[in-house]
């Protein structure tokens, strides 16, 4: 069974490319919904704690949007939030794995946003990068509820540039083309790695 990471910058159609994906009936781990979850379950005790500003009492829950804020204005908080995080989502990628293994798939994609700036890259058999022009990519992201430019400024800056995830990626797939360019060149990646 072939281990593919999927990643790209922020706005860079990575979250299509994964459905996509899917509809060609391949497995997704999705890393972020995995951080979504874990914020609501396994880890919201640890969060709770270290980030005690970042708990809603009223609802009971972490407030995203305020743990967001804490962890890009505070490199130590990111620090100690991805040590808290990391393994946790790592060990359901490797639940992921050994589930679709059994179950006979010949292929697996692990979603991950950070896939080189985390090394989770090493346990990959090939890696895709979605891209698209740098105009596309800010439109989209500044089209999103909660994003300020400075925001974006900041992710950005936080994750490996758009040249270098390119650059260590086997595939680059454009995905300011449309999506049936987009589902025929996963679909031809997909082929060359069977």
């Amino acid at each position: 069974m072939k281990i593919i990471g999927l990643t790209g910058s922020i706005g860079m159609g990575k979250s299509t490319a994964a459905k996509i994906l899917r509809v060609l009936k391949v497995p997704v781990f999705d890393s972020d919904a995995c951080v979504h979850d874990l914020l609501a379950g396994a880890a919201r005790l640890e969060i709770q704690l270290n980030f005690p500003e970042s708990f809603d009492k009223k609802e009971n829950t972490i407030n995203r949007q305020i743990l967001a804020q804490i962890i890009f204005t505070s490199p130590e908080a990111k620090t100690k939030l991805e040590s808290i995080l990391h393994p946790l989502v790592w060990s359901e990628q490797q639940k992921f794995i050994a589930k679709c293994r059994r179950a006979g798939f010949s292929h697996v994609i692990l979603d991950v946003p950070l896939l080189f700036e985390t090394g989770r890259d090493r346990i990959c058999d090939q890696t895709i990068c979605v891209t698209a022009p740098r105009f596309l990519q800010k439109t989209r992201v500044l089209s999103r509820a909660h994003m300020t430019p400075e925001k974006y400024a900041s992710i950005l800056a936080s994750q490996l540039s758009d040249h270098d995830k390119r650059h260590l990626s086997h595939f680059v797939v454009q995905t300011g083309l449309g999506r049936s360019f987009t589902l025929q060149k996963l679909k031809k990646i997909l082929r060359s790695g069977s």
